[in-house]
């Protein structure tokens, strides 16, 4: 029988089933790991490594204090940590549980988003961003020797569906959004997705909001047609291999298409709202 205090009927702690603790570091003091930090630990690993995928549900609590025999104190804590990180959703309830949640961009975006808001950074600020990391990613999309293949018909396809559905402002413009955050998923470099995703899955949801709010007349399909054209040539520059050309030609449109969300505060600087992503 395990105690509140996480000692079980044996005599060993929580700690003792669960293992050694971490070797405390020559240059701070020593400071062991608590209980529920273990048990976050350990589920937190399996999340990452996918043995318990997204939008799984944990097992039961009686089935967690079998695999990890610490007191219920215990365990609840370490499903508070990993709830706090965003890695599962605790539902309380005859059928409540614990649902896994794998983090993505959006993840990270609205992370970065509170950090960024919280420094009263502006829109001005991602959107200078942007226009140095994403070229960059279209020129690795260039460079692909498989870009034929796995990058331009993806965003072939976004293309012709932006330009079929034109007449609608939210519609083209959560379509034209999907084509550069695609850009930047097919870059083939893991640390530039995370991070360059992350920065445009918080302009993405900026700019979808922007066009939620403004009149379609702000932005007539003749200018839509215009930009949208624009992704045509990107699209050609990234088929033909031309990594310095698309580039350049990808920084000249965002700087272009960029003062529209500006608009959204009568053109007067608007701080990062990391509350959009979850709209």
């Amino acid at each position: 029988m395990t105690g509140t205090d996480g000692r079980s009927g044996s005599g060993r702690t929580d700690r003792a089933i669960l293992g050694p603790v971490s070797a405390p570091t020559p240059a701070g003091p020593v400071r062991a790991q608590r209980v529920a930090e273990l048990v976050a630990q350990r589920l937190r690993e399996r999340i990452l490594r996918g043995e318990l995928p997204d939008g799984v549900m944990l097992p039961k609590e009686d089935d967690l204090r079998s695999e990890y025999p610490v007191s219920k104190p215990s365990l609840r804590e370490a499903l508070r940590i990993l709830e706090t990180e965003g890695l599962i959703t605790v539902m309380r309830g005859n059928k409540g549980g614990a649902l896994v949640h794998r983090p993505t961009e959006v993840d990270a975006g609205y992370m970065l988003g509170l950090v960024l808001t919280g420094q009263g950074t502006e829109i001005a600020d991602l959107a200078a961003a942007l226009r140095e990391i994403e070229p960059a990613c279209a020129a690795l999309c260039a460079a692909r020797r498989d870009r034929k293949r796995a990058v331009v018909p993806v965003l072939v396809d976004l293309h012709e569906h932006a330009l079929a559905a034109v007449d609608d402002l939210v519609a083209t413009t959560t379509l034209s959004r999907r084509f550069h955050e695609t850009i930047v998923e097919l870059c083939g470099n893991r640390t530039l997705t995370l991070v360059a995703g992350a920065l445009e899955s918080l302009w993405s949801s900026h700019e979808r909001r922007w066009a939620e709010v403004v009149e379609r007349s702000t932005v007539p399909v003749r200018a839509r047609r215009q930009e949208l054209a624009v992704h045509g040539e990107i699209i050609e520059a990234i088929r033909s291999g031309d990594a310095v050309g698309v580039r350049a030609l990808v920084a000249h449109h965002l700087r272009h298409v960029q003062q529209f969300p500006a608009t959204i505060a009568g053109g007067r600087p608007t701080v990062l709202d990391p509350s959009v992503l979850h709209r």
